[in-house]
């Protein structure tokens, strides 16, 4: 996908599996664009796409119709209450009236919102209107749901309820979710399958658990000995010079140590801290993250 002289997609070629998938990358990173390629509100510069066996440029308003959509952005009429604007939304993806509103407030019952969906959109929260966003994708019983951004400026607290409830209405309801995140941590909480891109490019794609479920290290905190200064450092030493990856924040006796064997690098912590007399304060397994995705690609 090309904006002028902006390449937004580049050579993007991928099938996403049902469940819930996350696609992440930092923001710029195409996510967005490529939503909109989905829903066919842009044309893609050349390829083609397939989404529910449609194709949404020819077979748009069908493809809409059976996919919600919560974009990133708060484009909500403030006077308007929260029933009335689910239930428009239900009517425009072509549900009767009466259907509409009854599904509108089961929707809202559904995301915590029975008692406020008489409000008006302009007087909500945050993360009200986050929830709002979520009810009018999913009223209209929906295959495919698109979630742009679902988290943007919500606190922790709302957070892990907004991700618990994109987790229930996906395995409850049988909807399919495509959640864009530039938070991996959430992602790897909640989602079955990822889609990871930078700067427009593909850099990895599949099962979570295949892509980031093994062992590859371990995480160790140390302490260090008043009379023996300097023993983190030493670790850190031999470690490196042992060939394996560690990473340390400045200053910090907290590192990771990366390399082909979890159990090698297990032996080699041992024996670089009892040769430089620090102590183990908590050692753990590393598994691999979203993250190390991203550090690969870039490698």
């Amino acid at each position: 996908m090309v904006f002028g002289t902006h390449r937004a997609l580049d050579s993007l070629t991928l099938e996403v599996p049902p469940g819930i998938t996350g696609l992440v990358g930092a923001n710029g990173a195409g996510k967005t664009t490529f939503m909109s390629i989905v829903l066919g509100l842009r044309t893609p510069t050349n390829g083609s796409v397939s989404v529910l066996g449609l194709d949404p440029l020819r077979q748009g308003a069908e493809l809409r119709a059976n996919v919600g959509y919560g974009p990133e952005r708060n484009v909500f009429p403030d006077d308007m209450p929260a029933s009335d604007f689910v239930k428009h939304l239900a009517e425009v993806r072509g549900m009767p009236r009466s259907e509409a509103r009854s599904r509108a407030s089961d929707a809202l019952w559904l995301v915590g919102l029975g008692e406020e969906r008489f409000r008006a959109l302009g007087t909500m929260s945050t993360g009200q209107r986050q929830r709002v966003k979520l009810a009018q994708a999913i009223a209209a019983d929906p295959s495919l749901v698109l979630l742009d951004e679902p988290t943007d400026g919500l606190d922790p607290v709302q957070r892990d309820e907004m991700l618990a409830l994109i987790r229930q209405i996906s395995s409850e309801y049988q909807i399919d979710v495509m959640l864009s995140s530039h938070l991996l941590e959430e992602v790897e909480r909640i989602c079955d399958n990822v889609v990871a891109l930078d700067a427009g490019q593909l850099v990895a794609q599949g099962p979570l658990r295949e892509l980031v479920g093994d062992v590859e290290g371990v995480t160790v905190e140390l302490t260090e000995i008043d009379d023996v200064p300097g023993s983190v450092e030493s670790v850190v030493a031999r470690l490196t010079a042992a060939g394996l990856r560690v990473t340390r924040e400045p200053d910090a006796n907290r590192m990771d140590v990366l390399g082909a064997s979890a159990d090698l690098i297990a032996d080699a912590v041992r024996d670089a801290v009892a040769d430089s007399s620090a102590r183990v304060r908590r050692i753990e397994q590393r598994r691999r993250r979203l993250e190390d995705l991203f550090e690969v690609g870039a490698s």
